[in-house]
């Protein structure tokens, strides 16, 4: 679980991950992951959680399990795993290593928390919330 002032994450009996966005902006996250979780999902990525589900009035959303979080990766390697979302047409703006996990299932790194995310394609409402220095 994770209870933060931005988002309550918690992963239910059934591996599914639940999360709650609140605090400063939260609408407009919600609203922006939704967005890329979708486009990367038409794009066929394979290394992202899939949405289930959404709900605006909560400000919920449901997704698959990604794996579970790594303690450490070389900036490296860091780098090249954010790097690999940009053929999809995404550029993860918090890349940071707690938005890294590993699937046991086939020995994957993948990438989650889009709230931040740019889609670089454009389109209709294609915004970038990434968060400034003074955040």
């Amino acid at each position: 679980m994770k209870d933060t002032p931005r988002a309550l994450v918690r992963i239910s009996y059934d591996g599914r991950v639940h999360k709650t966005f609140r605090g400063h902006l939260a609408r407009e996250r919600f609203e922006q992951e939704v967005r890329v979780l979708q486009h990367l999902e038409k794009k066929g990525c394979p290394f992202v959680p899939r949405l289930l589900e959404s709900d605006p009035g909560q400000l919920k959303i449901i997704t698959t399990n990604c794996g579970t979080r790594v303690d450490r990766v070389n900036p490296e390697r860091q780098a090249e795993l954010f790097a690999e979302l940009e053929p999809y047409g995404v550029r993860h703006e918090d890349r940071d290593l707690r938005n890294i996990t590993y699937r046991n299932s086939d020995g994957r790194f993948c990438i989650i928390d889009f709230e931040f995310a740019t889609l670089l394609e454009g389109g209709p409402g294609a915004v970038s919330l990434k968060p400034s220095a003074a955040q």
